[in-house]
């Protein structure tokens, strides 16, 4: 920049200061597209967000104003026995959007935590991830493979998140498989990124519906048959993107899932 500026000054090479100009106008006017595509990208974002927030806190508070009104009919009838019942369902409405606001805080914590990208044994990380899960359910058989030599470069905390999600969900869409079957390792991509991945045999998903994956609160499967409130993947994406990679999955009903994700540097 330097030179440029003295060769404007001087009059010299007049043809090579104005083809400067115009790359370095270039690159700038590169760089401003980049940052306006991120910001359109981040408010499309938020107002999703947004709106899974306020629809998804509704029905729980919904719940509890419905009844609080029953309760004060049953208090007033002297009705203990309804009016214990409506205290109870009160309570779980409360539990609830205690839930989905710690899910909240959660993810938000995500996109403004530091971080400390450095080399990560993954395949150490995802080995102790599944030693806590199979002791939490030690009469499951679960076949699980992990590849040997998994590396990544990443922030050591935000990645433990990451694979502690995709190992629970593993976990837990398999637990109605009579022959539970989990792999984890990684591939080359088209352009020769490493592509890391967790698969399964359990209970998938349509593709139809796998635009709402990755979105907060948003779920696949009734409650009934796999609790949870659908923000796993949601903290999946979040620490992904923090890291500059991509996150996709690839599904069948009943035919298990497949998340793929990229750690550029990986």
């Amino acid at each position: 920049m330097a030179a440029l500026l003295q060769k404007i000054r001087d009059g010299s090479d007049a043809a090579a200061a104005e083809q400067e100009i115009l790359r370095i106008t270039g690159l700038l006017e590169d760089e401003l597209n980049q940052r306006s595509a991120e910001a359109a990208a981040a408010n499309k974002e938020l107002e999703n967000f947004s709106y899974s927030v306020s629809h998804d806190l509704r029905a729980p508070l919904s719940t509890i104003d419905g009844f609080s009104r029953l309760l004060e009919g049953a208090v007033a009838k002297g009705n203990t026995e309804r009016s214990t019942h409506y205290l109870q369902r009160i309570r779980l409405g409360v539990g609830n959007i205690n839930e989905l606001i710690a899910a909240l805080l959660t993810v938000s914590r995500l996109l403004r935590a530091p971080m400390t990208v450095q080399p990560v044994d993954l395949t150490a990380m995802v080995d102790a991830s599944f030693t806590k899960l199979r002791e939490t359910e030690p009469e499951r058989a679960v076949q699980i493979e992990v590849q040997a030599g998994l590396a990544a470069q990443a922030d050591p905390t935000l990645l433990q998140q990451l694979v502690d999600q995709l190992a629970s969900n593993a976990w837990k869409f398999t637990s109605k498989k009579e022959r539970a079957e989990i792999a984890v390792g990684s591939q080359a991509g088209p352009d020769g990124e490493t592509v890391y991945f967790f698969k399964d045999n359990g209970a998938g998903f349509d593709m139809a519906h796998a635009e709402k994956l990755f979105g907060i609160f948003q779920r696949m499967h009734v409650t009934s048959d796999f609790p949870g409130i659908g923000a796993g993947l949601t903290t999946v994406q979040r620490i992904v993107m923090r890291h500059g990679g991509r996150v996709w999955a690839e599904a069948a009903a009943e035919q298990g899932a497949t998340i793929y994700f990229t750690l550029p540097g990986g």
